[in-house]
């Protein structure tokens, strides 16, 4: 379902070779010395083509010289027995088998064995004793933007010539949509000799090219590719997209100050806030930012019975924000609501300053004010979300970088604006009437 477009690394001072093998392509770094903490890039470009034709895969041999230990012999044997008698061919074989290990009916002889073994590597034990060729691959599923992912493990089994993919989890087989194959067999995915604590890491960015550009892949592109945040590492290339689509928000809360008359509680706060409701989707963001600011309203109301000083008052309320962040994650994970772990993508500095500043208006200028300035943020930040979301803008200002002058110039316009904001029209809507 892809194709390998191109591929480039980055890692000063190593040595790199590919070497290939039957059914497998390897990346070799090599150095003589190296000190302290070790940094090595490789970046791929695939071609989403579903018509691409499947790799042609040899299947693994049949591994029959791994022997059971006792009692966990006898234990597969009766799971086996069980998934054999209930199936017609290899891959009903390997559906049984992932029930019988994973299903509501599992039994005392699978949890024995899932004691002492990986289910994928128990699956795959227990098809090749049935005579049916197998193995464990990994792949990653594909998402825009994602960062420091994983591989997951999936079963690949054997019928003959063709194969099919199943997920060791819920024994669905197929190849999902956007599952990336990356790694098979025993192996593991990186060896490192004369080293320690090493990891590895995958990072996803989408990109929108031409068909031309797809094909072509030019020479001469490679020399102005360098010089362009393409060129970066993926993970700072996710994190370019995100810091690329502020001025679209600082454009929006620009024209909603001066030309609406729009107040908010801070000039720039509701750019942050809208950068939250990213990662956090909007209705999940709302929510968790409504509890946040009116729990940390009620505390800083006991803390200004304190007369504490501005500096140790703000500190105070940062403290407090991050303790109802944790309180709140904890009780939404235990209730079984993931959504409410993301509040943690809340900026907690702005998120303090934002209720120190609306306890001191409640105080000056009383609630409705408060209203007032907190809808208002609200408002924008939730128009600068929609925003900053559309994906014509945010490939348009990733792809093109000139887009950002363009709004500076808007910004500088805009700011020259001497003239009467549209909610003060309101005032003059008597003499209208005369």
């Amino acid at each position: 379902g892809y194709r390998l477009l191109g591929e480039h690394t980055a890692s000063s001072g190593y040595g790199l070779t590919f070497v290939e093998t039957a059914d497998s392509r390897v990346a070799r770094w090599s150095i003589r010395a190296a000190q302290g903490s070790q940094h090595l890039y490789y970046s791929a470009s695939f071609l989403v083509a579903p018509g691409e034709p499947r790799a042609e895969i040899p299947p693994p041999p049949l591994r029959q010289d791994r022997l059971w230990q006792s009692p966990f012999d006898t234990a597969a044997e009766a799971v086996l027995t069980r998934a054999y008698q209930r199936s017609a061919d290899p891959y009903t074989l390997a559906s049984e088998l992932i029930r019988e290990l994973t299903g509501p009916t599992q039994g005392e002889n699978a949890r024995l064995l899932l004691t002492q073994y990986d289910l994928t590597e128990l699956l795959v034990r227990m098809l090749n004793q049935a005579g049916v060729p197998a193995r464990q691959i990994s792949g990653l599923m594909l998402e825009d933007g994602r960062r420091r992912q994983n591989l997951t493990t999936w079963l690949q089994v054997y019928k003959g010539d063709e194969w099919a993919i199943f997920d060791p989890a819920s024994g669905r087989q197929g190849k999902p949509e956007r599952l990336l194959l990356w790694h098979a067999g025993d192996a593991p995915v990186l060896q490192v000799e004369g080293g320690r604590r090493s990891t590895v890491s995958f990072a996803m960015i989408r990109q929108l090219q031409s068909a031309s550009e797809s094909i072509a892949q030019r020479p001469a592109d490679a020399s102005l590719l360098g010089l362009s945040i393409h060129s970066l590492p993926l993970e700072e290339q996710s994190l370019f997209r995100t810091i690329l689509l502020i001025p679209i928000g600082a454009l929006i809360v620009v024209m909603l100050r001066i030309l609406v008359g729009i107040k908010t509680s801070g000039t720039f706060m509701p750019v942050l806030i809208a950068l939250a409701f990213i990662q956090t989707t909007l209705l999940t963001g709302l929510i968790g930012f409504l509890l946040v600011v009116m729990t940390g309203l009620v505390i800083r109301n006991y803390l200004s019975h304190l007369n504490l000083l501005l500096v140790a008052r703000v500190s105070a309320v940062i403290i407090t924000v991050i303790a109802i962040i944790s309180v709140f994650s904890v009780v939404s994970y235990r209730f079984g609501l993931n959504a409410g772990l993301t509040i943690t993508f809340f900026p907690m500095i702005i998120l303090s300053w934002t209720i120190e500043r609306m306890s001191i208006l409640w105080e000056e200028e009383g609630p409705r004010e408060v209203l007032i300035q907190g809808g208002g943020s609200l408002l924008t930040a939730v128009i600068a979300y929609l925003a900053m979301t559309n994906p014509w803008i945010r490939h348009i200002t990733f792809n093109f970088l000139g887009v950002q002058f363009i709004l500076m110039a808007l910004i500088l316009l805009l700011g020259n604006y001497t003239g009467y904001r549209l909610l003060e029209l309101r005032r003059f809507k008597p003499m209208v009437r005369r």
